[in-house]
């Protein structure tokens, strides 16, 4: 009988310990929640092309094509309005954006780091305009010259 209740007490601290490690992750992402109402889809650039930037310098000849999505609150009435981004938030969006790709390394544009540049992107963003403001990037296209 005693040995059932260290069991039970033991496997009770050991979820107590999972559960409060998971919760603690979670508030660590960001700040947004886990679950929430589907955001605003904005393709930031032009239209068609997206953003075209130089990379590497300003000596470089590179150049990025890149489409980006951004996923936004719908809530957040200072950053989307009537369903479009207010003009405020498109330029401070578009700065952010824009600083980050013009200073990133050539090295951070591989593929397998795509999800840190999408990371920066979030956490950059929601700074300039707000934070909880960005549910997520999405990176449509990418070509680098």
């Amino acid at each position: 009988a005693v040995l059932i209740v260290v069991g039970l007490v033991l496997a009770g601290g050991i979820s107590y310990f999972i559960t409060t490690q998971v919760m603690s992750n979670n508030a660590d992402s960001g700040g947004a929640p886990v679950h929430h109402d589907p955001g605003t889809f904005v393709k930031l650039g032009d239209a068609k092309e997206g953003i075209i930037v130089n990379v590497g310098g300003i000596k470089s000849t590179r150049f990025l094509k890149v489409g980006i999505v951004l996923e936004l609150n719908p809530g957040k009435t200072d950053v989307i309005a009537d369903g479009k981004v207010t003009e405020v938030a498109d330029t401070k969006i578009m700065d952010t954006t824009l600083q980050i790709l013009r200073t990133v390394k050539i090295e951070e544009l591989d593929a397998n780091k795509q999800d840190d540049l999408k990371t920066r992107l979030k956490q950059d963003i929601n700074k300039a305009i707000g934070e909880g403001s960005v549910y997520d990037v999405y990176i449509t296209s990418f070509m680098l010259q």
